[in-house]
């Protein structure tokens, strides 16, 4: 990362602009992603809190998570799970093991089943989503709660049919907003398709989610355009994390970036999207992570994982798991010593059909800013992005 020097005016005036709930520049997102004093960084932090805390109080979402599927047709170059990593474990859960899971979560207090696979080629390829259609129907019968599902890119016509079942989120993954970088990430995958699909699931009623991935060849520019590029598709929920490096992949032998930055980028996602729901992921590195990525602003806490479940996490597939620390309760410790809570349920639905409300007052916009689903091109000459950026022509 480029050494890059903010003075404390500048910094100041970034802040109170944002408490003041003025919308940042390009410049200014840079001026924040760029910052390296551990002091500095914590005054961001500490802005981000205040916004968090003014639109959400002390309340945050917890998410349980069902890694249904570890197979995938894909050769995304930082990913574990990739068609030809023969280290990876492989398992396809059955329905019955699925609703179990599902049912056991939804005792433990979670507000959302998160179901999620590879694009698992017997069912992408072989056009079976009928599985999954019958997968939510059970789910949502044996919770009652809320369900995002994340099986990488589907047909429309399938969005379309999770949108009637009523699925309240597609999760899918853009990780890089250049689309140059995006071609070394995601090989062989349409950057346009990807983001299209979001603005369908948008247009069908869905909430969507999108998140940035650090520490896999990206500027700071990078990451200061992917936050924009999230606030302006009008995304619901923006996620980040951290490159874990994985054994047989092109991207093992990549040094771990510090945490600190994943902090700044939560803290500056919390500034740039003050109403959106913002993940503290357990993923990476589990619960003795929780409280950095919490101090920074984050609201949802993911990857809830019951013991004894035979699932595996993403990022890292057993971290934390079978010693029961991926749980409701542990996820409790940790929040009742910084004054925060696990919400009501009903905090969280309220909070789904308010934000879906929101949607329709937007229209076709499919956001606050009339933007939907477009590339970071948008911001024209005034993005400095990184060398090479071409924009929309680039798939």
């Amino acid at each position: 990362m480029a050494l890059h020097t903010v003075n404390r005016r500048l910094l100041d005036n970034i802040l109170a602009k944002a408490q003041d709930g003025g919308q940042l520049t390009y410049q200014e997102t840079l001026s924040l992603m760029s910052l390296e004093d551990n002091q500095d960084i914590k005054r961001v932090m500490a802005a981000a809190r205040k916004i968090r805390d003014r639109y959400f109080s002390n309340n945050i979402f917890v998410y349980g998570f069902i890694y249904f599927s570890t197979f995938c047709q894909n050769h995304c170059s930082f990913c574990y799970y990739r068609k030809t990593n023969q280290l990876s474990p492989r398992y396809r859960k059955s329905l019955e093991e699925i609703v179990d899971i599902a049912a056991r979560l939804a005792e433990s207090g979670i507000h959302l089943i998160d179901l999620t696979m590879g694009e698992d080629p017997e069912i992408i390829r072989a056009g079976k989503f009928e599985v999954l259609y019958e997968m939510i129907n059970r789910v949502k019968a044996a919770t009652g709660l809320p369900v995002m599902i994340s099986p990488g890119v589907v047909p429309t016509g399938v969005l379309e049919k999770f949108s009637s079942l009523g699925v309240d989120w597609y999760a899918l993954y853009q990780e890089t907003h250049n689309p140059v970088l995006y071609k070394k990430l995601r090989v062989g995958q349409s950057y346009r398709e990807r983001a299209d699909r979001r603005t369908a699931a948008q247009q069908y009623g869905m909430l969507v989610e999108d998140g940035m991935l650090l520490g896999v060849g990206e500027s700071t520019g990078d990451r200061a355009a992917s936050i924009l590029n999230m606030r302006d598709q009008g995304v619901d929920q923006a996620r980040v994390m951290s490159l874990v490096p994985q054994p047989q992949t092109p991207m093992a032998g990549r040094k771990a970036i510090p945490r600190t930055q994943e902090a700044l980028s939560i803290a500056v996602m919390r500034i740039i999207m003050p109403d959106r729901l913002i993940p503290a992921s357990r993923d990476v590195d589990g619960i003795k992570g929780l409280q950095m990525r919490l101090e920074a602003g984050a609201n949802v806490v993911t990857s809830i994982i019951p013991p004894s479940a035979s699932l595996a996490g993403v990022s890292q597939s057993t971290l934390d798991i079978d010693e029961g620390l991926r749980t409701v309760p542990e996820v409790k410790k940790i929040l009742s010593g910084m004054g925060l809570q696990v919400a009501d349920t009903a905090d969280y639905i309220r909070w789904i059909d308010d934000r879906k409300a929101k949607r329709v007052n937007w229209g076709d916009d499919c956001s606050e800013g009339g933007y939907c689903g477009r590339s970071a091109a948008r911001f024209g000459s005034s993005l400095s992005g990184p060398a090479g950026w071409v924009g929309d022509s680039v798939n």
